[in-house]
């Protein structure tokens, strides 16, 4: 099995597929797009995927975009470890904490967004990211309220790491990202810890990557 990501240390969607190839102990080759620089939209790359953003998971030339997708493609091909359960109730709770993140949060910080706020209303970086860090914290709100009905045991789900988990540990990586206070989110904070006890979260996340050190030691 050939697979190749096209990734980028900051992508939370990146993260979250790099946590699910992990899970499966899937081997992938990266290939990095720095869309911090605009790289996306390198002709080259349009060629890849058509949306301009990362990730692109590339199976046997086969491609896949959006972190989603890509996730529930990976149950289809390697069925254990699950990333979804099998109990229709219980996969479509999975996809709703997941989407939370996916769909809700993430979406209003991405670079697209960030820079039409720039564009369109003259903000600043500070106004950005003050922005960014509002829509953070209502993810991580909503995953609050979520997660002290129904607790984790010790996962959202259960046993054992799902997608939601996944999204739930992107949500708290954008907090590390905007540098912010989880004490008002335990029961979220609390699910992070034991996610990123986990090699395959660990590793996973953005401050771990290569580009990541390479750019701190270029600043």
């Amino acid at each position: 099995m050939t697979i190749q990501l096209y990734t980028f240390w900051r992508s939370n969607a990146a993260f979250r597929v790099r946590v699910a190839l992990a899970l499966k102990k899937l081997p992938f080759e990266e290939i990095e797009i720095d869309i911090l620089s605009g790289r996306q939209f390198d002709p080259d790359y349009s060629e890849v995927n058509a949306e301009h953003v990362v990730p692109t998971f590339v199976h046997d030339g086969h491609r896949i975009f959006q972190s989603l997708a890509i996730m529930e493609y990976l149950d289809d091909i390697q069925a254990e470890p699950r990333l979804l359960p099998e109990d229709a109730k219980e996969k479509a709770y999975a996809r709703s904490l997941a989407l939370v993140s996916i769909a809700d949060s993430h979406p209003l910080i991405v670079p697209r967004v960030r820079k039409h706020l720039g564009q369109a209303f003259d903000a600043d970086a500070a106004a950005i990211e003050a922005w960014c860090s509002h829509w953070t914290e209502e993810g991580l709100a909503t995953y609050e309220r979520l997660l002290t009905r129904r607790p984790p045991a010790p996962f959202a789900l259960g046993a054992t790491p799902t997608i939601a988990d996944i999204c739930i540990a992107g949500q708290i990586v954008m907090a590390n990202l905007y540098k912010l206070d989880l004490s008002a989110f335990p029961a979220v904070a609390e699910l992070g810890k034991r996610c990123f006890e986990l090699e395959s979260f660990a590793k996973a996340h953005p401050f771990q990557q290569p580009s990541y050190h390479t750019r701190k030691q270029d600043h």
